[in-house]
């Protein structure tokens, strides 16, 4: 079974994904973007900022997911539990914000990258603004978290709407509850 962890900046999706290794040992765990060695060039290069147009950013997330399908999801899809901290969502949400590429335009070419692999189920780890400010207030930020809690929330909007594009079933979880909750609910949901 392949399933994702979505969620905004210090919704607990590393917490989760480590709780969920201890439960599924022989797991393959993975992320977006950034699991394979091209991945890894890829993340570089678009941290680094030098593109200047959000479609060439867009299409070099498509370029990881692609390779990501091919070198990790499609080798282990029949035979293992995929963990995934993140996945086509998260691209879909950002580029929803971005609003430079149509709707029917993302799922066409995610469909495309992913030769129509998706999560069987993506579980959304919800925050409300003040546990997300709180959380924000407790840490340094980084760049994302620092365009600020209104900014990630309209992503956290934008993530459910994705999910809807891409037809994925998105269970959402009360990211403000104890982790040992949150957990259950995950492994409750998987079975």
């Amino acid at each position: 079974m392949y399933i994702a962890i979505e969620g905004i900046d210090t919704a607990g999706k590393s917490t989760q994904i480590s709780a969920l290794s201890a439960a599924y040992p022989d797991a393959i765990i993975t992320k977006e973007p950034g699991a394979t060695e091209l991945g890894c060039e890829i993340r570089e290069l678009v941290l680094s900022a030098r593109a200047k147009s959000k479609k060439a950013e867009f299409l070099l997330f498509l370029a990881d997911r692609a390779e990501h399908v091919k070198e990790v999801i499609e080798p282990n899809i029949a035979t293992k539990m995929i963990i995934s901290d993140r996945s086509a969502i998260s691209g879909v949400a950002y580029a929803l914000i971005h609003g430079e590429i149509a709707e029917e335009e993302l799922v066409h070419l995610n469909n495309f990258a992913t030769n129509n692999t998706y999560p069987k189920k993506v579980f959304l780890l919800q925050l409300t603004k003040e546990e997300l400010e709180f959380r924000l207030s407790q840490k340094e930020l980084d760049g994302i978290e620092l365009r600020g809690s209104e900014y990630l929330l309209n992503i956290q909007d934008a993530i459910i709407k994705a999910a809807e594009l891409l037809q994925i079933e998105l269970i959402i979880i009360d990211a403000t509850q104890s982790i040992e909750t949150i957990t259950a609910q995950i492994l409750t949901n998987i079975k």
